[in-house]
């Protein structure tokens, strides 16, 4: 048995007994040898989408009537597209790690993919998985493209040959992406980050400067040169890049990318096409006598812009070299910012302002502003921030449709109208309290009178916190720490009450839109609270 066998049994097994009680619950069974395989996708969904096992555990969708679908994502919308990302797991428990992922199981999946983003065609399913297909068939007929990405994970071998002839003869092209996942490929991820010691050659004349007491350097280099230092070093090199597993994605951009390299009358010009690669070091040393073609000793080598592109551009080389012999003259920009350890606020700004012409987690990159040290000051209580920020646009801010599936532009699009100046502790921690309830009582499935409820998470916490500032007969502005123990209290007697008022208010909404049509479906209803269209009936 080898050693990463062993330790992701030894990983997985723990995470069974810690969250025991969340996995019953989210698939209402029991058996242990069950507990293990599905904690086995939640690491992997954990991995995959780099968010913590309990933010993994909201993801299952296994549990029996599954349409082999173990866990689903869906992402935020982008350019008119959106990922879907569909995990499947298989765990042996004989570790010898020589089992081919399951041919049965990949001939399952492709006739789900065909059901499922199909919205004419019935697909039933436990009720963790139809909701979330109601969500993707709403999207879809609003006109959104799904992009997906298939995620195959065992603790073995990837698909035999046959099951892959029966992925290329489905036929579904760029828009289905089918990855391999298993106990080596989460190891190497999970590893910690070895800094990168590397030579990289260069191309041509470069700009090498000092600039504000650091050194930056401005060249091009081939994409061969990209291809054998992604082959060497992998996703290690971009523990940095916030939109690291962009890279893994076939969507729009990726495409565009690769088409480019495989168009021999556009390859010689991608220098000119794509926007580069900006990497980051503590240091790098060159031949200065040179006049160019510089190699250049690089330390800690990191990438923090254009994972897209350097993931891409070994996925599309990889194989395919002797078909191509000119991309030997295919080249990329390069920008090299030489900064120490002393510097890694300016790192944390440059890797903000290089990622952020498109929506990305910036969460972590927001956590040094002034309103968020403001708001830490003044509280014990420890807070995710995507939580809390998640909680005041949908109850402060009354904006709870932008939540489920914009959730990465809380800290690009809407952080300012989030974190306003105005805003207190005592408000923050109120709607966490009220967020994390409703949030709750959705997951454990408690009310089955309103079919709605699957999707109303965010419109229920904003009706609850009117409803509660409307009992204390105060306004939001007035909610601060002169009152927040009164009115915590306040919620925590009332908290029934207030939920029953605002899960009637909402039907009453429903009502005045569909009038007395009692067979409203599940894609309808997913439809009308993302939109957002019930805001100007409540």
């Amino acid at each position: 048995m080898s050693i990463n066998l062993n330790i992701i049994d030894q990983r997985i097994t723990k995470i069974a007994e810690q969250y025991q009680s969340e996995i019953v619950l989210k698939t209402n069974k029991t058996d242990k040898r069950f507990l293990i395989s599905t904690a086995f996708v939640c690491l992997c969904i954990s991995t995959v989408l780099d968010i913590p096992i309990l933010e993994a555990l909201e993801f299952l969708t296994d549990g029996g009537n599954d349409a082999g679908i173990d866990g689903l994502h869906i992402g935020d919308l982008q350019d008119n597209e959106f990922l879907v990302t569909i995990f499947q797991g298989k765990y042996k428990q004989k570790l010898d790690g020589l089992s081919h992922f399951p041919e049965n199981s990949v001939i399952k999946l492709i006739d789900t993919v065909r059901a499922l983003f199909d919205p004419y065609k019935k697909l039933t399913s436990n009720p963790n998985l139809q909701s979330e297909i109601e969500n993707i068939r709403t999207l879809i007929s609003d006109g959104y493209l799904p992009i997906i990405r298939i995620i195959l994970c065992n603790n073995g071998l990837p698909w035999n040959e046959i099951s892959q002839q029966k992925i290329d003869n489905a036929d579904f092209g760029n828009q289905v992406n089918w990855s391999h996942w298993n106990h080596d490929k989460i190891i190497n991820l999970l590893q910690k980050h070895k800094k990168v010691q590397e030579k990289l050659q260069l191309v041509g004349k470069a700009i090498i400067e000092d600039f504000n007491y650091r050194r930056v350097l401005i060249g091009k280099v081939a994409v061969t040169e990209i291809q054998n230092l992604l082959n060497k070093y992998g996703e290690s090199l971009l523990e940095r890049n916030i939109r690291r597993y962009l890279g893994l994605q076939k969507n729009r951009v990726n495409l565009g990318i690769q088409d480019t390299l495989l168009d021999p009358n556009k390859s010689p010009n991608f220098y000119f096409y794509n926007n580069g690669i900006t990497m980051i070091c503590n240091k790098f040393s060159y031949n200065a006598l040179q006049q160019s073609d510089y190699k250049v000793e690089i330390d800690n080598l990191q990438i923090i812009n254009g994972g897209q592109t350097c993931m891409t551009i070994r996925e599309t080389l990889s194989g395919q070299q002797s078909l191509f012999p000119e991309w030997d003259n295919t080249y990329v920009l390069l920008r090299l910012y030489e900064l120490n350890e002393a510097h890694e606020d300016l790192v944390n700004d440059i890797t903000y302002a290089t990622n952020s012409q498109n929506p990305v987690d910036l969460s972590d990159l927001r956590s040094n502003d002034k309103i968020q040290q403001k708001l830490k000051s003044n509280s014990n209580t420890i807070i995710p921030s995507k939580i809390a920020a998640k909680a005041i646009l949908s109850i402060w801010r009354k904006k709870p449709h932008q939540v489920k599936f914009r959730e990465k532009e809380v800290f690009g699009q809407f952080y300012d109208e989030i974190f306003t100046t105005d805003l207190n502790a005592s408000q923050l921690i109120i709607a966490v309290l009220i967020y994390r309830i409703i949030e709750n009582k959705r997951k454990q499935g408690t009310d089955k009178s309103s079919p709605f409820l699957p999707y109303a998470s965010q419109f229920l916490a904003m009706l609850v916190g009117e409803e509660l500032l409307k009992q204390q007969g105060i306004s939001l502005n007035e909610l601060n720490h002169t009152n927040f123990a009164k009115v915590r209290s306040i919620f925590e007697q009332m908290e029934n009450k207030l939920y029953s008022l605002a899960t009637n208010r909402l039907k009453k909404a429903i009502q005045q839109v569909y009038g007395n049509d009692t067979k409203i479906s599940q894609q309808r209803l997913a439809g009308l609270f993302r939109r957002g269209e019930l805001l100007e009936f409540l």
